[in-house]
């Protein structure tokens, strides 16, 4: 017999005993631990309720996987919940581990659609410093482990920057692979890798700038550090968002940051941690990238800190405008998992705009083309991209209700690249979907 039961029958039985004064109040007492039961009973039902749905949803997404993501190249063919705000950031707790498509459909990080940079370090000898970066420092390519990807490990109290070759635009994107390896309650709470856009190519902080320090403190939950300078400016932002990270940082985490002029947000993995909308007091000073890592330990601890899969994007905006204005949309931001149709939770943002602009207009029917680099043979690049195609339209079919008869799916493979497949960045450009309208 349930507890919640049996408390029902011992209250109701002390009921008939009691006197009269008694009796009312056993009586209440009853009703309270009835109706405590019907909540329990009900709360059992919406979880595994939830549960299931969940499961179904996981499998359209990462067919396979059982709700797990495994790293690896992003697109290349061979994390955390918490409460949100209405702002749409991050109020709780953010936790590690496999996400629901619940939290998948709701992401709202859109990447850039005009790649600028893009750097997965797989040009570059293992042991060398990366050929397309400049340090005050040291570092270099390596492995984790078994994964495949090639990681930056970044030394300890140095400054590093990718040559972009250019000044970034007001509206632009960046999302990155982060992994701190060796973590422990021995790491200290000056352990972290701050994120700058600064004002010149230098490798100096000194000057004007926006930062975001991601702390990897292990025995007190820190969470995100956001400072801006400005000369002139008489009221700077310097504030700590206090977010328990800790399990977050044990694993690989995704990290996504949208510059909109003067607003700044920032994402680790699913979760929006930071939205300032007037953190950029001066978008022209905001020309450059840049990393510096501080409080490691590599020699004693082994400590690392490592990036790799850079990507950043002019744009980020909207693309549901120029869905609609221009009829056809082209972007590099949805991802899938390397050599497979398995799609990357970050690449739900444009799905979800997508689904927005078939829900509202009703007559809207879309065909969904998919490419591929050239990497691998011409019959698998053209079943990928075929594939990849057909796992968009089931997802904007079943996670967000899109009638089927309205859209259509194919693959055209290696077969139209857009930039040079002998470089990173040009086979990151040519790997795309797009969306026609019919």
């Amino acid at each position: 017999m349930k507890t919640s039961n049996k408390l029902f029958y011992c209250l109701s039985f002390a009921l008939l005993m009691g006197t009269t004064g008694e009796a009312q109040f056993f009586k209440k007492l009853a009703k309270k631990a009835e109706k405590a039961a019907e909540r329990t009973v009900e709360r059992r039902v919406e979880k595994e309720t939830s549960k299931k749905t969940d499961q179904a949803l996981d499998s359209i997404l990462e067919p396979g996987s059982g709700g797990k993501q495994s790293p690896g190249n992003p697109q290349g063919n061979g994390n955390p919940g918490g409460t949100v705000d209405e702002n749409g950031t991050s109020t709780g707790p953010v936790t590690a581990g496999p996400k629901t498509i619940e939290v998948y459909s709701k992401f709202d990080y859109v990447p850039g659609d005009k790649p600028i940079f893009y750097d997965d370090f797989n040009d570059d000898f293992m042991g060398d410093f990366p050929s397309k970066w400049n340090t005050n420092g040291s570092g270099e390519v390596v492995t984790l482990g078994t994964l495949p990807d090639k990681w930056y490990s970044i030394a300890n109290k140095s400054i590093t920057l990718p040559n972009i070759g250019s000044k970034l635009p007001e509206d632009f994107t960046m999302e990155f692979d982060l992994k701190a390896t060796n973590l422990t309650r021995n790491t200290g709470s000056g352990a972290i890798l701050g994120i700058y856009l600064s004002e010149t190519p230098g490798l100096t902080t000194k000057e004007n700038h926006v930062v975001a320090k991601l702390n990897f403190c292990q025995y007190i939950d820190i969470g995100v550090r956001v400072e801006n300078k400005f000369n002139g400016d008489p009221a700077p932002i310097a504030n700590t968002l206090q977010q328990d990270l800790r399990e977050v940082y044990q694993d690989i985490v995704h990290v996504s940051i949208a510059v909109n002029k003067n607003r700044y947000r920032l994402w680790l993995n699913e979760t929006k941690i930071v939205d300032l909308p007037q953190f950029i007091v001066k978008p022209e000073l905001m020309n450059y990238v840049k990393f510096y890592v501080n409080g490691i330990d590599t020699q004693k601890k082994q400590e690392q800190v490592l990036i790799s899969n850079l990507k950043i994007a002019e744009g980020g905006v909207d693309l549901r405008r120029k869905l609609i204005s221009e009829g056809k949309i082209s972007t590099n931001g949805i991802l899938f998992n390397s050599g497979s149709a398995d799609i990357l939770p970050q690449s739900m943002g444009i799905i979800r705009q997508i689904s927005q602009v078939l829900t509202q207009d009703s007559s809207i029917k879309l065909n969904i083309v998919g490419h591929t680099d050239s990497d691998g043979s011409d019959e698998s690049n053209l079943s990928l991209s075929k594939n990849r195609a057909e796992a968009v339209k089931k997802a904007l079919v079943s996670v967000y209700g899109i009638s089927p008869d309205r859209l259509s799916s194919e693959g055209k493979g290696e077969a139209e690249p857009v930039a040079d497949n002998n470089s990173a960045q040009g086979k990151a450009q040519n790997r795309r979907v797009e969306f026609i309208k019919k």
